[in-house]
């Protein structure tokens, strides 16, 4: 099997095998840019070299070696990068310079005559060698570098520290360099930060990387040669314009690591014009035949352009709405693939909002740095990425981030660093995670000793409270009111795109008008689950239903229910006049008994006056309706079978607010839903039992209204026999919530205590609470969805569990042809956009 490439044999088809940065220099190859020349060790190598122990084989290294001889450049001096399939910046190493030794620097001395610039070279080699290869750790080097100003002195004291701290002498062979530095890449595919970052983006951790070895070109060679990254358009705002920064007489990771604070790439038009209109023409024609927004690092070696990667440039959540649109308007995509363009989680981000006008002119400004990538973030002030914690609104104040920092980042609200561009590591993986980032702020004096940094006349202590702006650049004092986001036109047009195209419709779980109000705004197409016991919840409503649940049978309960019923009926009234016509799933009462038992005893004694009894007899019925494990207790349709009035009112309440709201001129289509069916007679029995009621009711009225009638299924045994149940039901709603937790065993709230260790292990992969379980509750879902509409041609299908507004759940509920998806208003318009992207790639 072929296990090594030229570039001339790929191209970005074969991004799997190759990975992103070999498949995309194989492309560039192919369409005539001036790429140094170079070689691709697969992915399908990399997984072999782990199946095989770590070793690479002798078929391996042969070909390997075999394949270098097609880069013709001597004396041979090569780069050995890491690429994986899937972009991971910083995530994995890079080796430069490697293939000097003694030798190889003579002789490069001789062609060149500039002795600082070889040796710099070769020393800056054996540090990034044995640093990467054997863990020496770079501050060794970085200290005898310090004391030693001739860099041709370095290159002994670098060996012999290699040798005192590896046992070893440091490897003279060029090859045998090569195939020690690909062998260590293999190695950091499974690194401590590349493991934590393929776990926060849900990347495969069998993927395995590819490794590139490339001919070096030196933009440290002289003050005519530099090296930059630059993207076609702005990655922060979207704007059609390149943007990106370069260092004069660096390397390129110099610039990605932030070590130095580099310069606007519209600079090198002053400096080199010639290169700077090539650099154009490479991006316009990298942008065209990629049809999207690249991130480009090039290096220049005495004026000579080079292009060492291009790729799908990382951009700000409000950027990759612009782009999109901005590229289906110019032609270059279609309405389709611009919808495709936008991570529906960007959505969310979207929605995150920015600082108060007026809350920013009272604000203390503290200083400035570099936007580097959009949102606004309020927390306290971390200087350390261990000490960032989940659940505290933090802002991690770095003086460069490494990828050591991943957690840290992923856990603050935003990242503010001393040096370092837009495009260093830390802006590049907060703009992928959405995250507010400003960077190159060298206003900042940290004193790590103290906890605390000195910016803008002010001493700022750790633990104080700062605000940023990726917008802006802009460091506040305190906290600086954030005010609530609107759409801005770009995302209602990218979204009304979505709306066009999606097949699903988009309902909202909402329990009263302002929630409705809210998910109509964000686009919502109805209401898939109302939670009548959450319009209990309020203070003054709660007594109502604790006295239906407390009260004796006989005119103690019928009053009790009738003051329900009338709260209820206002409820629903209200969220019927706001829908517009919508369609309203209202669930009847669903959690167990307990819930709405008075706790506190200031609670148990009003509601014993209520009642009429004593606090002691008041005690005895809340100790009878306690159940051992109300998960599986007393609860859903088993309360309706228990106390038929409680339903009967509840289903009467919704068709008589519905009757009086069409009377005032507001169309209604109402739903009732019944919750927790484990049995098709319990559904037939309360079915007959509401219906009797509500039959009641249009004789009264003389007038008569459509309406549904089905249920939750959300109990295991219920999938299983869902023809049955659904000869007596019109809709099913999948409540995925508790069929999860049923059919796998997991509590929402416990399973987190021991489910990151199975992940760690390995045994687990994802959120089951988050995105559903599709190899098990995904079948039950798949299995009751068919045997249903078998018994029920007509039967309507859908999710009102939190699974409905998780794109990856949502694209498993397209392939099972759902006719519609609720989920919290907040999350519609993501939900939107993920349902037209289920339906695109569902129909191809």
């Amino acid at each position: 099997m072929k296990q090594v490439y030229e570039f001339r044999e790929g191209g970005k088809d074969l991004i799997p095998l190759l990975g992103g940065k070999g498949g995309n220099l194989a492309e560039m190859t192919k369409i005539g840019l001036a790429i140094p020349n170079g070689i691709i060790v697969t992915t399908d190598a990399c997984r072999e070299y782990f199946r095989n122990g770590k070793k690479i084989s002798e078929e391996l290294r042969n070909e390997i070696l075999e394949k270098l001889e097609t880069i013709q450049k001597k004396p041979l001096l090569v780069s050995v990068r890491s690429g994986a399939p899937i972009s991971m910046p910083g995530m994995m190493d890079t080796i430069l310079n490697v293939g000097f030794n003694d030798a190889v620097a003579e002789e490069v001395l001789a062609s060149i005559k500039d002795e600082t610039f070889v040796y710099s070279s070769y020393a800056r080699f054996i540090s990034m060698f044995s640093e990467i290869v054997q863990g020496v750790e770079k501050k060794k080097f970085d200290k005898i570098a310090e004391e030693t100003k001739n860099p041709k002195d370095l290159i002994p004291l670098y060996k012999a520290l290699y040798e005192k701290e590896t046992g070893e002498k440091f490897p003279e062979e060029v090859k045998e360099q090569i195939l020690m530095a690909v062998n260590s890449i293999f190695n950091s595919w499974n690194n401590e930060r590349a493991i934590l970052y393929r776990k926060l983006n849900n990347i495969d951790d069998n993927m395995g990387t590819a490794v590139v070895v490339q001919e070096m070109v030196f933009g440290n060679f002289n003050n005519k040669s530099g090296t930059g990254v630059v993207f076609s358009r702005n990655p922060s705002t979207g704007e059609k314009q390149i943007f990106g920064e370069y260092l004069i007489c660096a390397q390129g990771e110099d610039i990605v690591a932030g070590i130095r604070t580099p310069e606007p790439i519209a600079k090198l038009q002053e400096e080199m014009p010639k290169v700077y209109e090539e650099l154009l023409e490479n991006i316009h024609k990298l942008e065209q035949h990629n049809k999207d927004m690249q991130d480009i690092e090039f290096t220049i070696q005495d004026e000579k352009l080079y292009i060492l990667q291009t790729r799908n440039g990382k951009r700000a959540p409000k950027a990759a709405v612009k782009i999109a649109i901005d590229m289906q308007e110019e032609g270059i995509i279609s309405k389709e693939d611009a919808v495709l363009r936008v991570d529906p989680s960007l959505v969310n981000q979207l929605l995150n909002g920015d600082f108060e006008e007026k809350a920013v002119k009272e604000a203390t400004l503290l200083g400035k740095g570099l936007a580097a990538s959009s949102g606004v973030a309020v927390g306290r002030v971390m200087f350390d990425s261990k000490r960032v914690k989940i659940r505290e609104k933090t802002i991690l104040v770095r003086e460069e981030t490494s990828p050591e920092d991943l957690k840290g980042i992923a856990l603050a609200q935003g990242i503010l660093t001393v040096k370092g561009g837009a495009t260093s590591h830390g802006a590049v993986v907060a703009r992928g995670m959405g995250k507010c980032c400003i960077t190159g702020c060298g206003a900042i004096k940290i004193n790590e000793i103290d906890r605390e940094m000195y910016i803008g006349g002010r001493t700022v202590k750790e633990g104080e409270f700062i605000s940023i702006s990726g917008y802006t650049g802009e460091i506040y004092l305190g906290k600086v009111a954030i005010k609530e986001a609107s759409y801005d036109d770009n995302l209602k047009k990218i979204l009304s795109w979505a709306y066009e195209i999606k097949r699903l419709q988009v309902r909202m779980n909402a329990d009263t008008p302002e929630d409705v109000k809210m998910g109509k705004d964000f686009g919502a197409e109805g209401i898939g689950l109302c939670r009548t016991e959450h319009m209990f919840f309020q203070k003054d409503k709660i007594w109502a239903i604790r006295q239906v649940i407390l009260g004796e049978e006989g005119e103690e309960k019928n009053k009790a229910i009738e003051k329900l019923f009338e709260l209820q009926k206002e409820d629903f009234m209200g969220i019927f006049k706001n829908l517009n016509g919508d369609v309203a799933n209202i669930r009847l009462l669903d959690p167990p008994v307990h819930e709405f038992l008075p706790k506190e005893k200031a609670d148990k004694i009003i509601m014993a006056k209520n009642l009429g009894i004593h606090l002691y007899d008041l005690e005895i019925r809340i100790r009878k309706l306690k159940d051992e494990n109300p998960m599986l207790g007393h609860r859903g349709c088993r309360l309706g079978v228990s106390y038929p009035r409680l339903y009967k009112a509840q289903g009467r309440a919704i068709i008589e607010a519905a009757l009086d709201c069409r009377k005032e001129g507001h169309p209604v289509h109402p739903e009732i839903m019944i919750p927790f069916t484990m049995e098709a007679k319990e559904l037939a029995y309360l079915r007959k039992e509401i219906t009797e009621e509500i039959e009641c009711l249009f004789e009264e009225r003389q007038e008569r209204l459509d309406y549904k009638l089905g249920t939750m299924i959300e109990i295991p045994r219920a999938c299983l026999l869902a023809n049955e149940i659904a000869e007596v039901a019109d809709f099913f709603s999948f409540g995925t919530n508790d069929l999860t937790q049923m059919s796998m065993g997991l509590s929402r709230d416990d399973s987190v205590k021991f489910l990151d260790q199975y992940r760690e292990k390995g045994i687990w992969e994802g959120e089951p609470f988050y995105s559903i379980d599709q190899k098990a509750v995904g079948k039950l879902v798949e299995y009751g969805t068919r045997l249903g509409r078998e018994a029920n041609k007509n039967l309507t299908v859908g999710i009102c569990g939190e699974h409905g507004g998780d794109p990856k759940s949502i694209e498993f509920f397209e392939r099972q042809g759902f006719d519609y998806i609720s989920c919290s208003p907040f999350r519609v318009p993501s939900a939107i956009l993920a349902a037209a992207q289920s339906y695109l790639k569902n129909r191809k």
